[in-house]
């Protein structure tokens, strides 16, 4: 997955994913019950995405990967910036932002959760 079609194709595939513009026209924000789970500007190249992390695997990532940086605007506890230039693996491109929307998933309130199954 590298490029920015592939990228928004699989965010906007996921289970109640809504293609959002909150911080302007140039940014575009993946959300999922009202909240962000991935954030991508369309000028990159290689395209890049901020997406939420869990904190200990997050500096791991960031440790082993020159693609996976600390999150650009964003609270670098919880979120990284991945370079999607071909250094990553498909298969843990996809997982980065399976585990951003999960992390999000996770914290929405019970009825919202239900309702996204249902």
């Amino acid at each position: 997955m590298t490029t920015f079609a592939q990228l928004y194709d699989y965010c906007l595939a996921k289970l109640g994913a809504m293609e959002t513009y909150p911080f302007g026209e140039e940014t575009l924000v993946f959300k999922v019950g009202g909240k962000m789970f991935a954030l991508s500007g369309f000028e990159a190249i290689p395209p890049r995405m901020n997406l939420k992390c869990d904190p200990e695997r997050a500096i791991a990532l960031r440790e082993e990967y020159s693609s996976v940086l600390p999150g650009y605007h964003m609270n670098k506890k919880h979120w990284n910036t991945v370079i999607f230039d071909g250094s990553l693996p498909d298969d843990l491109a996809r997982e980065l932002i399976d585990h951003s929307y999960n992390l999000v998933v996770s914290s929405l309130p019970r009825k919202a959760r239900e309702e996204l199954n249902s």
